[in-house]
């Protein structure tokens, strides 16, 4: 028998997710999110990133924008530049909860 609480959880944390889904489910930022990856932890400025891309550099600076929001990347000021990397062991800790959640169900079903 399936826990409702857990099912009541569930819907909870896919609620909080929609911010990282929206904003990994558009394949430009899927590429900027490979292109942070490659950067490494000293990151990359906007002009590096449209160098990578047909993008111009406010598209990019939009994307960039979605991925702070939902806490996926963030930006490091050098001097004068900002740079951007990724941030993903805390943007993941509620997807990492969700599925956590969605597993437990899964195990209640097979029971």
């Amino acid at each position: 028998m399936i826990d409702r609480e857990k099912l009541v959880l569930a819907q909870q944390q896919f609620k909080g997710c929609v911010p990282i889904f929206a904003a990994l489910g558009d394949s430009t930022r899927q590429k900027l999110c490979l292109d942070l990856a490659v950067a490494g932890t000293d990151g990359i400025n906007v002009a590096d990133l449209s160098g990578r891309s047909i993008l111009s550099r406010p598209a990019i600076s939009h994307h960039l924008k979605v991925l702070k929001d939902a806490n996926i990347v963030e930006p490091i000021k050098k001097g004068t530049q900002i740079f951007y990397r990724l941030k993903l062991k805390d943007s993941l800790v509620p997807m990492k909860a969700l599925i956590q959640t969605i597993e437990e169900i899964l195990e209640e079903e097979t029971e």
